[in-house]
């Protein structure tokens, strides 16, 4: 799999004669290979240029581009340069967005041709997911649902959160995972109430909601999900917080469609918070683009007034956070179309008490 094509075919829009692009995802988009190396996209010819530990693979995985190892006396730039020479390249675009400072200046001292910010031209692209991308996002949450209903049999009192992270990882792997997305977020009872909390020691103890965020790759493509479980009987307090959160996330999917500004989705889920009284405990978007990268755009939150593109693949994870008490999210992956969505994400996510 690579996107050559759709990256030579935006060159114009962009006023640029060629495409530099050295970032890891971007590397993967372009031509499907992970490795550290140079790809350089023009009209006429696509080209990657990599060192000795990945020429092998390189030679067995790349299509569509020409392939050139690096050595002592042609490095990088000096292999760039000669495709600016062959193709009389006058404006080489270059990913503004991964591309250090000082990077930027060893690049610019180097070449001949003049260095534009073009990181638009993957960004847009990488935001609408052809099939096969949408094909392993798919089994990538496959394997993530079935490492939830693994882990809803180990939860115990007494296990830590940091044992249910790093179970959850095991239970991924186990299932053909290439690694995970991120690293799982665990967090019980009081610790909760962050959104982004780091799993401890903590064990976890009845009467609790225990929340986890997690995901993996495969195909080098990202699931996400969380899920808010009960540990024991939960109080009435925890069951309305639930629910709040629980008709704000349907409310969001209901209004998700290619098409509908980002903002409007995420003020579908957050009027329905709001009008519970617990607007005040809602502070991040309704959701992120998901893809090679956990976060990608365009986003739907509060800030985004464009249109969302179709195909686009974005978190629905509206939630609750009461500071010292607990917190609730729920979070799935919808694949947007003109008409609505499709969730990929097959969990239930009715209240289960453990």
């Amino acid at each position: 799999m690579n996107h050559l094509k759709q990256i030579a075919a935006g060159l114009d829009a962009y006023g640029i004669d060629a495409m530099l692009v050295n970032s890891e995802p971007g590397e993967f988009y372009a031509i499907g290979f992970h490795g550290e190396g140079n790809v350089v996209v023009t009209r006429e010819g696509c080209y990657y240029f990599t060192d000795s530990r990945y020429i092998e693979a390189a030679n067995d995985l790349v299509t569509g581009a020409q392939i050139t190892m690096t050595d002592r006396g042609r490095n990088y730039k000096a292999m760039v340069q000669e495709v600016i020479d062959r193709h009389s390249i006058k404006a080489l675009g270059f990913e503004d967005a991964y591309l250090s400072v000082a990077d930027y200046n060893g690049w610019k001292e180097g070449l001949t041709a003049q260095l534009v910010p073009a990181q638009d031209l993957l960004t847009g692209l990488r935001a609408s997911k052809d099939e096969e991308e949408l094909a392993r996002m798919r089994k990538a949450q496959d394997i993530t649902d079935a490492a939830f209903t693994a882990i809803c049999r180990f939860i115990k009192p007494g296990v830590t959160e940091q044992e249910i992270a790093a179970r959850l990882q095991y239970e991924m792997l186990c299932r053909g995972a290439e690694k995970m997305s991120f690293d799982p977020i665990v967090a019980s009872g009081p610790n909760g109430s962050k959104p982004h909390a780091i799993p401890s020691d903590k064990k976890v103890e009845n009467g609790e909601f225990i929340t986890m965020d997690f995901g993996c790759k495969f195909g080098g493509y990202c699931s996400d999900m969380t899920r808010t479980v009960a540990l024991g009987e939960p109080t009435e307090e925890m069951r309305k917080v639930y629910d709040v959160v629980l008709q704000a996330q349907l409310a969001g999917i209901a209004a998700a469609k290619a098409g509908v500004p980002g903002r409007d989705i995420h003020n579908a889920a957050a009027k329905v918070i709001e009008e519970a009284g617990y607007g005040d405990y809602f502070g991040h978007g309704f959701g992120h683009s998901v893809g090679i990268e956990i976060h990608e755009s365009p986003n739907a939150n509060h800030s985004n007034e464009k249109p969302m593109p179709e195909g686009a693949a974005v978190s629905a994870e509206p939630g609750i956070y009461l500071p010292g008490k607990f917190g609730v999210r729920i979070e799935d992956v919808l694949i947007l179309r003109a008409g609505g969505n499709e969730d990929i994400t097959r969990s239930p996510k009715e209240l289960i008490i453990l």
